[in-house]
């Protein structure tokens, strides 16, 4: 595998850190769930886009970007979906607006993870064009005895499958909460799910054997990575949120449909995101889109810059929980100011970055190597290639200006804040002020304006 240790991920499936092993090196293949585009994506969602391309980065840094196959799909079918277009466009033929609706989502997603700075998947499959396949799996399940036609629905039959419940390893019993209650609708047990649901007028359909329809969520994701990736491939990332019933259940149906062990190898879940330590949510108004962050001064008061927002990402493990907070942002920034300018380098990256990544994507380790590197670049410029190499293969090629005039704006408001505190005689206050910014490494220089007898303040930073 070339430099570094061997690469150790923990496997949701089997509940263990283990090598990994690809089925084909020549042919490395990773699957994520990717977005519902029916809204702007927020915060949580910008989590798993982040640490799987962290792991697309590391395993094309080991395997070669010509080996390795990622695919994320678009869910642009979905209930949500057609709720938001007849409200967003109510004069519009359904299948317009739908279009509309997901086309906006859709770009919108692509400008933000980019600003976050990740790279396109090397497919990116969407759900509206793999329809054939989704039937084409359907109809081998009800051939296998997998699954039934019941009133127009077509539902797996989770009884027919021994070992249904490997990954959330939920006893099947207690798959369903209520499952004491009458089974609706067509069920012949509790945990039955849709693969097939017949549309209405006013719906999305698909012409099928089992009438006008459009599928349920999990085929998609079934059908796409075995169009792009196989049977049987190596990966499949998502949120912990997914374990269960998405993966579950499109492990259920590849399996069943082609008669396989296992639907991926390694199965990788990212832990949950909190907003200033509460569960994201509308109603707590704590709901916050990457859009919001990048662009609109709707957190802290400002914008932020991507690799700032991607920095706060990575200085906590992928699988612990995260609480994303004002706070943190700034430590992020703070840290990403006392970094070298990074340039595009044919350097090969670190040791001790590839090392930390290559233990389970241990970014909080990788991070505090990236820091040692840049403050040796800072001191010797023969050592910028390598920093360079290293902040790339975390996605953290920032562009120096946008870092620094985030930091300025920033420190031009709090300097600006201890000046009216010190007009007002608020000694105390404006004295924290200036003990926070000292910490952060600047000073200020208080003098007086020659013409007005102001007092004015300059700050530089002590790098």
């Amino acid at each position: 595998m070339g430099m570094g240790g061997k690469l150790k991920l923990y496997n949701t499936l089997t509940r263990e850190k283990s090598e990994f092993q690809p089925i084909d090196p020549a042919n490395v293949r990773m699957y994520v769930c990717g977005p519902t585009v029916y809204d702007f994506a927020h915060i949580g969602n910008a989590r798993p886009v982040i640490v799987f391309d962290v792991l697309f980065r590391l395993l094309n840094q080991l395997y070669g970007a010509a080996h390795v196959t990622y695919a994320r799909n678009i869910t642009d079918v979905d209930d949500k979906i057609n709720a938001r277009a007849l409200r967003d466009y109510p004069d519009l033929p359904l299948n317009e607006a739908i279009a509309r609706v997901t086309e906006k989502t859709a770009a919108q997603f692509h400008a933000d993870v980019a600003a976050l700075g990740c790279l396109p998947p090397t497919v990116e499959p969407r759900a509206t064009d793999n329809i054939e396949p989704m039937i084409a799996i359907i109809g081998k399940l009800i051939t296998n005895g997998h699954a039934y036609a019941a009133g127009g629905e077509v539902l797996f039959d989770t009884k027919s499958m021994a070992d249904y419940g490997q990954l959330s390893k939920r006893p099947l019993d207690e798959q369903q909460a209520g499952a004491r209650i009458a089974v609706e609708g067509h069920k012949k047990h509790p945990a039955d799910f849709v693969l097939w649901k017949l549309s209405g007028e006013n719906e999305p359909g698909w012409e099928s054997p089992w009438g006008r329809g459009r599928p349920g969520w999990h085929i998609e994701c079934s059908a796409m990575s075995g169009r792009y990736l196989g049977e049987v491939f190596d990966i499949h990332g998502g949120g912990l949120d997914l374990i269960f019933p998405h993966h579950e259940n499109e492990i259920a149906q590849s399996r069943c449909a082609h008669g396989t062990s296992v639907m991926a190898n390694y199965w990788l879940h990212n832990g949950f995101v909190q907003v200033e330590g509460r569960k994201m949510s509308k109603s707590e108004g704590n709901f916050i889109t990457i859009h919001e962050l990048l662009a609109e001064e709707k957190f802290g008061g400002r914008t932020w810059p991507g690799p700032v927002l991607r920095l706060a990402m990575l200085m906590t493990h992928y699988r612990e929980p995260i609480d994303f907070s004002v706070k943190r942002l700034e430590e992020a920034e703070r840290l990403i100011a006392k970094w070298p300018a990074a340039d595009p380098s044919d350097a090969a990256p670190d040791e001790s970055v590839l090392d930390a990544l290559s233990d389970d994507l241990n970014t909080v380790a990788a991070v505090q190597a990236l820091h040692q590197l840049a403050a040796a670049a800072n001191a010797d410029a023969t050592k910028l290639p390598v920093f360079s190499a290293s902040a790339a293969l975390l996605g953290l090629l920032p562009e120096k200006a946008e870092i620094d005039a985030g930091l300025s704006a920033r420190i031009e408001a709090k300097v600006a804040e201890r000046l009216a505190l010190l007009k007002a005689k608020n000694f105390a206050e404006a004295d924290r002020i200036r003990d926070e910014l000292t910490a952060e490494g600047v000073q200020l220089k208080d003098g007086k304006d020659r013409e007005t007898g102001e007092r004015v303040t300059t700050w530089e930073l002590k790098r």
